[in-house]
């Protein structure tokens, strides 16, 4: 069996995210693994764990990110512009991926998904959080 990426699968992340923010949105019942079992039938631990990672977190990631987002509200993004951030964020804080990783990972992301100054915008934020982190190391 072919092993996907991790671009691959944050890709999928980024799918499954912005599906659950339209059913928030929406006011749609929905269950998580059902979400996640549209866009990848096959188990994946890295998807799951960042999916429900970024819901458990989702209010102290959305907080971080307005703090960053000069006079903007996360919830003013798109859902995909919402969704890269969020999963950049839950990397960057609640696992052992590399920044430098988590970073690019999101900008390479919005590069096809967003568009330019979104891309910027999430950049900025990523880089200000990451500099938080350092400082506080």
């Amino acid at each position: 069996m072919e092993q996907k990426s991790r671009s691959e699968l944050r890709k999928k992340i980024m799918t499954i995210l912005y599906q659950i923010n339209m059913y928030k949105k929406n006011k749609i019942d929905f269950n998580v693994d059902s979400v996640i079992k549209e866009v990848e039938e096959i188990d994946n631990e890295f998807i799951k764990d960042t999916v429900y990672g970024v819901l458990t977190y989702e209010k102290e990631i959305d907080n971080l990110a307005n703090k960053y987002l000069d006079g903007w509200k996360i919830d003013r993004l798109g859902n995909t512009d919402k969704a890269i951030l969020e999963m950049a964020i839950y990397e960057l804080l609640y696992t052992n991926t590399p920044n430098i990783v988590c970073i690019n990972e999101a900008i390479e992301l919005a590069k096809l998904y967003s568009d330019d100054s979104v891309r910027k915008m999430i950049n900025g934020v990523l880089d200000k959080i990451l500099h938080q982190q350092e400082e506080n190391e």
